[in-house]
Formats: structure tokens, sequence, C-alpha cells
């Protein structure tokens, strides 16, 4: 079953007092809900046209269904199953969209001092265990030093959501926005969303060009695919319970969320200052 979102809704924000602005031209605004992910994922368009919107929408979808083909752990021929199944020191030929979220999620790994580890303990093995393909190197692949265990699902939706946004942009929209079960990423507009905390509380939030990721440790309803948390130990000691983060991309802020659940808060903000994210709410 999709899980629910901890956000409540979203709204537009009003032009600042005396603003002066040219009448904006009459544009089509598409909206689409499909299930993906484990989750809902909402994606917005707006465009010169509505064929043109309507096709950027597909785009968006298309993009997302390519990232869960590639990241999922355990479907048989995407690249994280692969990688997972491969005999040690062996080259793996992956997609160079997963060299970079791998990349991405090495550079967490070093800021947060292993915190964030998206190897799973079933397995002796770490992210460090895990070497990839050099930048100059015109063929992208994986190998792994030790047995590993990789599972993307801190990351991967945050990831998807940023091809998602690409997509739209390369269609020609004007503005959009992906909202994937609590992970959104708006660009082209501002836009208000209302963070639903557990005892019912809402904190707003603003987003101009930015995107903004929950994490909810109590949360009952997580994708089944993937196994949660990652720490090293059999169950994570949560130092927050409740997590919010605004950043310039869905990935980062999909990741931070969780360093910010399980990483000490110096750590924590020191990686935030360094990747350029916040806090968009106050730790529970």
């Amino acid at each position: 079953m999709p899980e629910t979102p901890a956000i409540a809704s979203r709204r537009p924000l009003p032009a600042l007092p005396g603003a002066h602005r040219r009448p904006p031209a009459r544009e089509a605004q598409v909206a689409r809900l499909r299930p993906a992910m484990g989750t809902w994922v909402a994606v917005e368009a707006t465009a010169a046209t509505e064929v043109g919107a309507v096709a950027a929408v597909e785009s968006a979808f298309a993009a997302i269904a390519v990232s869960e083909r590639l990241f999922h752990p355990h479907r048989q021929g995407s690249d994280l199953q692969r990688i997972n199944s491969a005999p040690l020191q062996t080259r793996v030929p992956i997609e160079a969209s997963t060299r970079r979220l791998l990349q991405l999620s090495q550079a967490i790994f070093g800021l947060t001092g292993g915190t964030f580890d998206p190897c799973l303990p079933t397995r002796r093995g770490r992210l460090c265990d895990l070497r990839l393909s050099p930048a100059d190197d015109p063929s992208t692949w994986a190998l792994s030093l030790a047995p590993l265990a990789l599972d993307l699902g801190g990351i991967a939706k945050g990831y998807a959501i940023d091809c998602a946004i690409d997509a739209l942009r390369a269609d020609g929209c004007s503005s959009g926005l992906v909202n994937a079960g609590g992970d959104l990423r708006v660009y082209g507009r501002c836009a208000e969303v209302l963070l639903r905390h557990a005892d019912g509380r809402c904190t707003p939030v603003a987003l101009t060009d930015e995107a903004l990721a929950v994490s909810d440790f109590d949360a009952q309803r997580r994708p089944a695919e993937h196994q949660g948390y990652y720490c090293r130990i059999g169950s994570p000691r949560a130092v927050a319970r409740f997590a919010a983060v605004v950043a310039a991309k869905a990935a980062l802020a999909d990741a931070l969320a969780k360093c910010v659940l399980l990483a000490p808060g110096r750590c924590t903000a020191c990686t935030l200052r360094v990747l350029e994210a916040r806090l968009a709410a106050p730790v529970d």
C-alpha cells in the first residue's frame, strides 16, 4: 500500500506587496497522480500548451520508471541487484545515472562519518568497499571489495524526483512540481507546503526552486522493498524522531533527512552547511 505523505497541503505564495509584474501569458497547467516507488507520485507541469504539458508529465513519469528499474535492490537485472550478486573484484557495468547516485551517496557517507550507509548490515561490506569507474573512463562500472547489500531506499526516491524535474525542464515547461509521498521539488515558482507532525501540528515551509524531504522514524508505512534507515547496528538509535530538510535537489534532501535522524547534532550541522541545505522545521 502506498505510504501516507507527511505533507498536508500546498498553496502558491502571494505576490510581494508593491511588486510590478507583467500580466502572465496564458499557459496550460496539467497535474497527474499515479502510484510509483511504493507511494503516490504527483507531477504538475506548466507549459505553453496543454499538449506540451501533458507530454512533459509523461516524460517525468517515464524518468521515474527508469529510476525504479535501475535502483531496486532485489529486482532481477537492476543495477543494484547485479552489484549485490556479482563476485568480488569484478567490474559490473552500470548506467551513468547509477554511478552518479552512488558517488553522491559516497560523498554523504564521508561527510557523516559513515552514518549514512546504504549498505545493510546483513553483509559485512560498507559503502567504502565499493569502487566506481573514474570520470575519464568511457565505461561506467562498479566493483565490490567486500560482500555488499546495497539498498538506496533513503536517497533513490529523491534522485528519481530530480530526474523527473529534469524531464520537465527538457520538455520546455516554465514551472513544475514533483511530490512523491512527502518528498518534493518545485521549480519555476514559489510554493508553500504544510508539514504535518505526528501530534497534529503543521509547520508552513516556503520553497523557491528547492526540494523538501521528510523522514519520520515512527512512520508505519514504508515501501516494503526498502529496509529503512541506515545504521550498522541491528536497530537504529535515532537522535531525532522527525526531520524535514530543504536542499537544492531532492536527492540531497532525501538523504540528509535520514542523517538528521541518526547523526549527532554537530555532524548534522556540518553536513547541512557543506551541502548548502537547511532544516525546514525544528527537529522533534
